[in-house]
């Protein structure tokens, strides 16, 4: 597939947002019992703005990918059937839940709405908290059966889409919360450092099941089932046409099979080994700019692996543009 740039930075920016915003209510929800130091509403009212920033910029980089952004409204009409449409729609639920905590914790507007037997107060930020991070799970899940639903591409049609978006993403925030946590909550920035350990080797494992398994894929489709003709010896000369059309454009990549593999090895070290050596001399340091410097190569190397993710979805459409006149 042509990987469009307006979706890469969707998927990657959005997924940086619901890491982040995960990061956050995690540390409030060990502060309600007692595991962890409570923070101040600003450090939860910044990061949210933040995660809010991160979120409105993958909208916007949507825009982008629609040939009438005026018709928008529509892409949700299809909810019953479609992943894009209930994309469209947890989307901006899930930003204006990331408002609201956000704003409750700057407000400082945060009742106790009830208590738990243990005596732990149920406050409205962590009401919001779960709701938010049930529309942020949900959002990886319609964000990741997009593709994983469509049967007829093999690289996509998996579980590990769905996995991977979600371990990416959370790792990805997870991150930048242990960046922001050196420079406003460093009693936090060790448990952050942790998860984001724990993500970025989930992740790693679930990214190199995907390569395996697509490594050891057999396409399902051939040029007689392709063009509709049986007979026994099809040989293609040409796809009909002089120049370039819309289906050798949009369903294929036109890169060679060794910058493919030159993509796999470079997103491989970015997102996994080299900001997590960096996240690690962060944390020894006790410097924020190394973690900030760590989240910047990790996005880098997701810009990477999702022009990968894309690139590497063989359509079969394919076997018939496969070549020009």
């Amino acid at each position: 597939m042509h990987p469009a740039f307006s979706v890469i930075f969707l998927t990657t920016l959005i997924g940086v947002g619901q890491g982040l915003f995960l990061a956050l209510f995690t540390v409030e929800s060990y502060a309600a019992f007692d595991l962890l130091p409570k923070q101040d509403g600003r450090f939860y009212a910044f990061g949210s703005a933040l995660a809010l920033g991160f979120l409105v910029a993958g909208l916007i980089a949507s825009f982008f990918h629609l040939g009438h952004p005026e018709r928008a409204w529509r892409s949700a009409a299809k909810w019953r059937t479609s992943w894009l449409s209930r994309e469209v729609i947890v989307l901006p639920a899930f930003m204006g839940m990331v408002f609201l905590y956000g704003a409750a914790h700057f407000t400082g507007y945060n009742p106790t709405l009830a208590t738990l037997p243990s005596a732990v107060p149920v406050r409205l930020t962590l009401l919001l908290g779960v709701a938010g991070t049930v529309l942020a799970f949900a959002l990886f899940v319609c964000t990741g059966m997009i593709y994983a639903c469509l049967r007829f591409l093999q690289e996509w049609h998996t579980p590990l889409t769905v996995i991977n978006y979600t371990l990416l993403g959370g790792a990805s925030g997870f991150l930048l919360a242990t960046a922001l946590a050196a420079l406003a909550a460093p009693e936090v920035t060790r448990f952050y450092a942790g998860w984001t350990m724990i993500l970025a080797l989930l992740a790693l494992v679930g990214r190199t099941a995907s390569l395996l398994r697509n490594a050891r894929l057999k396409p399902k489709s051939t040029l007689r089932t392709a063009i509709g003709v049986k007979h026994p010896r099809i040989v293609q000369k040409a796809q009909g046409a002089m120049g370039g059309s819309f289906n050798t454009r949009e369903f294929f990549h036109g890169r060679s099979a060794a910058l493919l593999r030159q993509v796999k090895w470079i997103f491989l070290l970015l997102v996994f080994p080299l900001p997590v050596g960096l996240l690690a001399s962060g944390v020894g340091m006790d410097s924020p700019i190394v973690m900030l410097i760590a989240f910047a190569v990790q996005y880098l190397g997701l810009l990477a692996e999702r022009w990968f993710f894309f690139a590497q979805a063989n359509h079969p459409q394919n076997l018939y543009y496969q070549a020009v006149s």
